[in-house]
């Protein structure tokens, strides 16, 4: 499926604005041939003469817009080297065994096989990672990270993906590892995937305590595009207003359902005066 550039950046921005996001979307790009980054990206190694974590580098895309890519070279944490293929961990091998015995699980055995599966890109294919913020973003991204600074604006992202396919979105969690889980396993199932802000980036990428994080593969920007945009015509995220009020308007179809079952009925809900 074909995606233009400004078909992605409209749709982004109408997701922004129908959740009140307050965080940039980060569009990542897994780069094969580094020599199609233009030289005014930022690179950490090079521009702060530091490296930097993933997390850290995402943060600065969601919270103040920056445009970074990343090679091996910049990485600070062993995490995304891993996940992302730009080195050899495998099964059997020194340095799995390292990471087996230090990623939090005491059953060594549990810690290996747990490791085995961890998501992991081809080693070598990518020299990198292009990430930017998703309404400017001059690339075509592999996956969108929404971030989310409450819980309500998730769910109703969640419930766009049941408004268009039928289905309840499916998810597996982990406390730690959420630059991997929510860039790498998405790549490779092409699923939604819902990530929690790990304890790295926390600490050191300054994330909020209500942050979460919805991964969107870009074959199905317009899948959630288009049930946020029909959660819109009746109120949508935006249309909820908080109030304590007993025998509240509600749709139509509850007096048919409450006349059916003998109850009693009530004023209807006029969703245009919210």
């Amino acid at each position: 499926m074909d995606f233009s550039i400004e078909e992605i950046h409209q749709q982004v921005n109408d997701i922004i604005e129908v959740l009140e996001l307050r965080l940039n979307p980060q569009a990542i790009r897994m780069i094969e041939d580094e020599s199609e980054v233009p030289e005014e990206v930022t690179r950490p190694k090079r521009d702060y003469g530091e490296h930097v974590a993933l997390c850290q580098a995402l943060a600065q895309t969601k919270r103040d817009g920056k445009s970074i890519y990343m090679n091996k070279l910049d990485h600070w944490c062993w995490n995304p080297l891993i996940g992302l293929g730009h080195v050899p961990c495998e099964p059997g091998t020194e340095e799995f065994e390292i990471v087996a015995k230090f990623i939090g699980i005491p059953d060594l055995d549990k810690a290996r096989e747990f490791f085995a599966g961890f998501p992991r890109l081809e080693v070598g294919k990518f020299e990198g990672m292009w990430m930017a913020p998703a309404q400017t973003a001059p690339f075509v991204p592999d996956v969108i990270l929404f971030s989310f600074d409450n819980n309500f604006q998730l769910r109703n992202a969640i419930g766009a993906t049941k408004v268009m396919t039928g289905k309840m979105m499916e998810n597996t969690f982990d406390f730690i590892d959420s630059c991997i889980h929510s860039i790498v396993t998405p790549m490779n199932d092409g699923k939604y995937r819902v990530t929690f802000p790990d304890p790295g980036d926390q600490e050191r990428a300054m994330a909020e305590d209500n942050e979460s994080i919805l991964t969107v593969p870009i074959a199905k920007l317009s899948e959630i595009h288009a049930g946020l945009m029909e959660m819109e015509t009746k109120g949508g995220y935006r249309g909820m207003k908080r109030e304590m009020k007993f025998d509240f308007p509600r749709p139509p179809f509850y007096n048919t359902l409450y006349e059916m079952w003998g109850l009693d009925t009530g004023a209807v809900w006029d969703r245009a005066k919210k």
